[in-house]
């Protein structure tokens, strides 16, 4: 009987060695993308599970820092934080946002995460640069012209303001032109370029007009600041001025370039 081929025994030695090495190698690569691919998805699921579902990244605690004229707890109950959440899940920008609606007194906050079981407050107070009063009250409004609290006492190192708007004259004009609230806040501007040393005396800060405003400091000492503009300039000239004429009570730094002081 005649023996197999040379076609036949080299298919049977084929058959005998598996597939070729580029099937074998496809096959391998196959089963590294499923390996790599279930891998992925327990790592997914398993970090989901970790910030959403664990028990170990959840809210415990809120802290408060920076308050002054605020207590703690007042932040606290206004930002509300939801205190057993995922910590990943909690919503900083709303907490922001309660916080800025229910207390008018912060300037700046930061609500931060603080892993893994935290959430920070950092809390910066607006400053009184001037005080309303009315009816024995006191409202305080910050350097941007913000009118943010009112309080039964006047707070330390800030003036009050009072409005002298004569009904006639350049009064009247400025007051029909700029209205009340832009004259206030030439008020605020003047407040903000005041001199420290200067402005811990300033007493009262007087607005009969744009481009009459006028400070009353301690000891019956008068500045005449004129209008807000050049406040830079005034203020370096009225420090200057001070010092030459330490015993003046009047001061005139409406023109800082001629400035003028008198004993009375």
């Amino acid at each position: 009987m005649a023996g197999p081929t040379t076609a036949e025994r080299g298919q049977r030695q084929q058959e005998s060695s598996g597939p070729p090495p580029a099937r074998r190698w496809k096959n391998r690569r196959f089963r590294t993308i499923v390996i790599l691919a279930l891998a992925v998805v327990l790592l997914g699921s398993g970090s989901v599970w970790l910030l959403y579902g664990s028990p170990w990244l959840r809210v415990r605690h809120v802290s408060v820092s920076g308050t002054a004229v605020l207590t703690p707890e007042e932040v606290l109950e206004a930002a509300d934080v939801p205190v057993g959440a995922p910590l990943v899940s909690v919503d900083t920008d709303g907490i922001e946002a309660r916080l800025r609606r229910k207390l008018p007194r912060i300037d700046e906050i930061d609500v931060v995460r603080s892993w893994p079981r935290g959430i920070g407050l950092k809390v910066t107070e607006r400053t009184p640069v001037l005080l309303i009063e009315k009816d024995g009250k006191f409202t305080e409004v910050d350097k941007k012209g913000v009118r943010f609290a009112t309080v039964s006492r006047a707070p330390h190192g800030a003036p009050s303001l009072e409005l002298s708007l004569a009904r006639s004259g350049s009064a009247t004009a400025s007051l029909r032109r700029l209205g009340t609230d832009r004259l206030v806040r030439e008020a605020v501007a003047v407040a903000g370029d005041i001199p420290a040393a200067v402005r811990r005396d300033t007493r009262t800060l007087k607005v009969r007009s744009y481009d009459d405003i006028t400070l009353e400091l301690s000891g019956g000492r008068t500045v005449e600041w004129g209008s807000a503009e050049n406040g830079a300039a005034k203020a370096r000239t009225l420090t200057a001025l001070m010092k030459a004429a330490s015993g003046a009570r009047y001061f005139d730094v409406s023109v800082p370039t001629a400035p003028a002081s008198a004993a009375s």
